[in-house]
């Protein structure tokens, strides 16, 4: 299974590609970028391992970036174990945190202010809008949905908010988020190298959260803006961000910025068939 990947992903990208697309034109970059919420498990490790793999078969470059913007489950220790695991696997990177690069800070919490200009510009480009709903609405809503067996999604109440209520939310000093508004038809194509094209309906995807109460943004919108200001060209990431990856495609869109090149890789298994992870001390 590794060889079989490997050359794959090695083999020259057939995507179709309009006339200004830069992606396949420049070096390759590649990153890895793990959430200091837990130690390194097998399954990062081998996301490392094939990225860095990539980037010297091909004379590109690989990244460490650190997400850390989900800091109330930051664990001590996480990112020294990322460095140092990294030294032991072999896996030498060319811009990170201890050796700095042109396109740091590369902390997630460091560039909260871009992911902040960012959100602001999808709301005046009518692409994302501030959520008012409290936690208890959205739990109520959530329980509600589970009642009648219904996928759990947000409902898009204030998204069709008038200029009126939303004025008097900001007057009464009401806390928000900051939702994407995924297209209400339609469907969206994630072209992935390892799997083709993946068709999905607009209608099955819900506006999700591109920015949270506390200013911080949540992997959507951060790993996408950084990958972009980073340049980064291929993405590999574990299979369960597949159903997330329509959305991605969008907000590129909604950027108007290259959807870089996509491998979703099999996730790693244990004996008993289910995936090995860093919650299951893997």
């Amino acid at each position: 299974m590794l060889k079989e990947i490997i050359l794959r992903m090695t083999q020259i990208d057939n995507r179709p590609k309009e006339p200004s697309m830069a992606i396949g034109k420049q070096a390759p970059r590649l990153r890895f970028a793990p959430s200091p919420t837990g130690f390194l498990h097998i399954g990062a490790f081998r996301t490392a391992l094939f990225s860095w793999l990539y980037a010297r078969h091909t004379g590109g470059q690989f990244i460490l970036r650190i997400e850390d913007t989900d800091t109330a489950r930051t664990v001590e220790g996480a990112v020294d174990d990322f460095i140092n695991g990294l030294a032991w696997l072999g896996t030498d990177i060319d811009e990170g945190p201890v050796i700095g690069g042109l396109y740091g800070p590369y902390y997630q919490v460091q560039r909260s202010s871009l992911y902040q200009q960012y959100a602001s510009q999808l709301i005046a480009s009518g692409h994302a809008y501030r959520c008012y709903c409290t936690p208890e609405r959205l739990e109520a809503m959530r329980k509600a949905q589970e009642a009648q067996k219904l996928p759990p999604r947000y409902d898009r109440h204030c998204r069709y908010l008038t200029d009126e209520e939303h004025t008097a939310n900001e007057v009464a000093g009401l806390s928000w988020t900051v939702r994407f508004a995924m297209p209400l038809d339609g469907e969206t194509v994630v072209h992935d190298q390892l799997h083709g094209n993946m068709v999905f309906k607009n209608s099955d995807l819900d506006d999700m959260v591109i920015l949270k109460s506390n200013g911080l943004a949540p992997y959507h919108l951060a790993h996408l803006v950084d990958d972009h200001l980073m340049g980064i060209t291929h993405v590999l990431r574990g299979e369960e961000w597949i159903p997330s990856a329509p959305r991605h495609v969008q907000l590129h869109k909604a950027l108007g910025w290259e959807v870089p090149l996509y491998y979703h890789l099999p996730n790693v298994l244990g004996k008993d068939k289910k995936k090995l992870s860093k919650r299951r001390n893997a």
